[in-house]
């Protein structure tokens, strides 16, 4: 099994997320790797983590998934691998609940989002979202 975070989704999995049908209510689970240091697209000077870059857009971020109808359910820390393998493990994860797929799409494409994620882009080397929903 190959892994590879990721800061954007692929066309393909664009594609998939914007023509799959609308099946209610997800939850999306994001591992994050932080980068060692914050490093900005636009080349700013920064002594930050990339743990406290990505702090700058996940703590007003809660104001914009509430707007959206979705919320956080659980985030912490990775602590430790007990099954399994992979090469390096992830910092933290989060998951977030969500009315829709629509509504993670219509919440990412807001001018909130736009504006705060130039810190989520600095903060992270990369991550893995997987979408669940709750078996009926």
């Amino acid at each position: 099994m190959e892994l590879l975070n990721k800061l954007h989704p692929s066309d393909e999995q664009m594609a998939t997320l914007t023509s799959a049908p609308n099946t209610g209510e997800i939850h999306l689970l994001n591992l994050f790797k932080f980068r060692e240091k914050a490093v900005y697209a636009d080349g700013r000077d920064t002594n930050l983590t990339g743990r406290e870059a990505y702090d700058l857009y996940g703590r007003p971020m809660l104001d914009v998934l509430e707007k959206y109808g979705a919320e956080v359910v659980f985030y912490s820390a990775v602590t430790e691998l007990l099954i399994g393998h992979v090469d390096e493990l992830w910092d933290a994860f989060v998951i977030v609940k969500y009315p829709s797929r629509q509504t993670l799409l219509d919440m990412t494409a807001s001018e909130e989002f736009k504006a705060l994620r130039v810190h989520r882009e600095a903060g992270l080397e990369g991550q893995l979202n997987i979408e669940t929903q709750v078996p009926k």
